[in-house]
């Protein structure tokens, strides 16, 4: 897949460590194969390159099969691996590990779509032999490449829309644009989730994103869900997790410190892409015919806020705050010792100030209501 907007680790060099596997981590479709191809294509004519693919039946085999000889045969030679889909692969981190501790010379780089398998197979016998890194859809910062502050405000409503993927902010139509949507969501998506963990009741699993994004911002209750499903709550946990660890939903729990009426139990659910929630429930109606607008605007600012710490190395703890009469903030990060918390308000006209109960709890903290008119001061 190919993109004309620059990304932020457009440049793979700085991420390839000695004795490292750069693993790379992140939705489908989303640009992960074009960085590390044109990080290969840079390498010159005297780089000998080997090229893998978990999708490949007879090397998805082999790299699975922890043989040192078979697996040392295989790369001799070559100075650079790259080993695609990678979280298809049962053992992948063991032979992993077998490769860079013999050849501890080689450059080796992985990527997978499901964080959960591909974690949980390098985890262990990767420690301290990789670095991780995530790619996600595009985000306002790397639009700033190409497109100024007005040409952004003006594309804001679009963004919420459709999305940002980057297939999406180069379609030619509106009509292009739920096609690639529709394609993502039932041919990639929910594919990797099904295939994955051969789920025996697609319906079930569809049925659920399709009720999440109907309360996306809103607390989930595992019961409620379970009962609306027919299914038991225990399954319902599973496929939310199955959903989060593909990239598909995002989990913001909730915060608490001090205060007993402070609640903490439920999780609020947001989608990595809005392009991909108004997929799943087929709304791709103008903002001034629906009556989600400010769900969408906090959703796509709950990512956003994702991508700028994970992409300029802010490792903070997010959630969002409530009491049970009902005060909330959408959006808390903690770092630094301090709570930055954030409210987002698709309306600017709507007036908005720091809960009382919330300021008189943790007196330290900051606070912005961020609304389309001042958004990009924190993205």
């Amino acid at each position: 897949m190919n993109t004309l907007f620059p990304r932020h680790y457009g440049d793979l060099r700085p991420l390839m460590l000695p004795k490292r596997v750069l693993v790379l981590y992140g939705p489908r479709r989303v640009g992960k194969t074009t960085l590390v191809d044109r990080y290969l294509d840079s390498l010159g004519a005297n780089t000998h390159i080997l090229r893998a693919s978990g999708d490949n039946l007879s090397e998805l085999t082999l790299l699975s099969s922890q043989e040192s000889k078979m697996l040392l045969d295989w790369v001799s030679g070559y100075d650079t691996i790259f080993i695609d889909e990678a979280q298809r692969i049962p053992n992948i981190g063991l032979s992993l590990k077998i490769l860079i501790d013999a050849r501890p010379e080689l450059t080796i780089i992985a990527t997978g779509s499901a964080s959960f398998d591909l974690a949980g197979k390098l985890g262990e016998p990767l420690t301290g032999r990789q670095v991780p890194v995530t790619l996600y859809p595009l985000s306002v910062g790397e639009l700033r490449n190409t497109m100024n502050d007005f040409e952004i405000r003006r594309n804001l409503e679009d963004f919420l829309i459709f999305g940002m993927y980057p297939e999406i902010r180069t379609a030619s139509s509106n009509n292009q644009k739920r096609t690639i949507l529709n394609e993502l969501v039932n041919a990639y998506l929910l594919k990797d989730v099904l295939e994955l963990e051969r789920i025996k009741k697609p319906k079930t699993l569809i049925n659920l994103l399709s009720l999440i994004a109907l309360q996306t911002g809103s607390e989930v209750s595992l019961n409620e869900l379970s009962n609306k499903l027919g299914v038991d709550m225990k399954t319902v946990a599973r496929y939310l997790d199955l959903l989060e660890q593909c990239f598909v939903l995002y989990n913001l729990r909730g915060f608490s410190r001090n205060l007993r009426n402070e609640v903490i139990k439920k999780s609020k659910y947001y989608f990595y892409d809005t392009g991909v929630r108004n997929a799943v429930i087929q709304n791709y109606n103008p903002l001034a015919l629906r009556n989600d607008s400010g769900v969408l605007w906090e959703n796509f600012m709950v990512i956003e806020r994702l991508k700028i710490r994970s992409y300029s190395g802010l490792y903070a703890r997010d959630y969002f705050w409530r009491t049970w009469e009902q005060q909330e903030i959408d959006l808390l990060e903690d770092y630094d010792g301090r709570l930055h918390a954030y409210e987002f308000k698709w309306s600017p006209k709507k007036a908005v100030k720091i809960p009382a109960v919330f300021k008189g709890a943790y007196p330290d903290s900051d606070y912005a209501a961020v609304t389309p008119e001042n958004f990009l001061e924190w993205v």
